[in-house]
């Protein structure tokens, strides 16, 4: 984990542009290869990331962090105040709660939740940056990974991203698409799961566990 606190400014462009005037910020590039911008407010979320695989470039004042699609994050440097790094090591992985954790287990047992002929290949399929919750097949035999949660929020729809985008490098397992199973998924998190190709589950808890519901499971 590298952590910069700079004066800077940042320019996305993309399949839109995007402005962040001078202003002091922390950068964080993790060893995933991913970059994010934060401000000192403005809730957990980054201002704005480039999300793995993509590439740094640093020259004098100025870092270049594209990705293979072609968009660009464009940092600009007034003034550095810290740069450090720190190795963290593996991360051992979100110990889930009771409810999230059944729903991983009753999912892995009912995989055709997701879709006619879907067979399991394996659950908490490992992966460089974490375990993938699901890994299935199918009808047609193609990988499918799955990331369950209880409410679906963009951190989810990211998580899944780079699962896909990572599992996609290993030609054994590619093509992998990429479905995200939650109780409730908020209209934030569907339009950015749609806009990166990925399918949206809503999943009924009681239903999975044999109880009667009146609650559509899938949309």
């Amino acid at each position: 984990m590298r952590l910069v606190i700079a004066h800077c400014s940042v320019d996305y462009s993309g399949r839109l542009t995007a402005h962040l005037p001078m202003a002091p910020r922390l950068l964080m590039v993790k060893a995933d290869g991913s970059v994010l911008i934060h401000a000192d407010g403005g809730s957990y979320k980054p201002l704005n990331w480039m999300s793995p695989p993509c590439k740094l470039t640093e020259e004098e004042g100025v870092w270049s962090v594209t990705n293979k699609a072609g968009e660009e994050l464009r940092i600009t440097f007034e003034k550095v105040l810290s740069d450090t790094s720190y190795e963290l090591g593996l991360d051992p992985g979100l110990i889930k709660d009771g409810v999230e954790a059944h729903l991983q287990e009753l999912l892995a047992e009912h995989v055709t939740t997701f879709g006619d002929g879907f067979t399991l290949v394996r659950r908490e399929y490992p992966t460089a940056i974490g375990p993938v919750d699901l890994l299935c097949r199918d009808a047609d035999g193609k990988h499918v990974a799955v990331e369950i949660k209880r409410r679906g929020e963009i951190d989810g729809v990211e998580q899944l991203t780079r699962y896909v985008e990572l599992l996609n490098r290993d030609p054994l397992l590619a093509p992998v698409r990429g479905i995200f199973a939650a109780q409730l998924i908020k209209p934030q998190a569907q339009f950015l799961a749609t806009d990166r190709g990925l399918e949206c589950v809503t999943v009924d808890y009681d239903a999975l566990r044999g109880m009667e519901s009146d609650v559509l499971r899938l949309f």
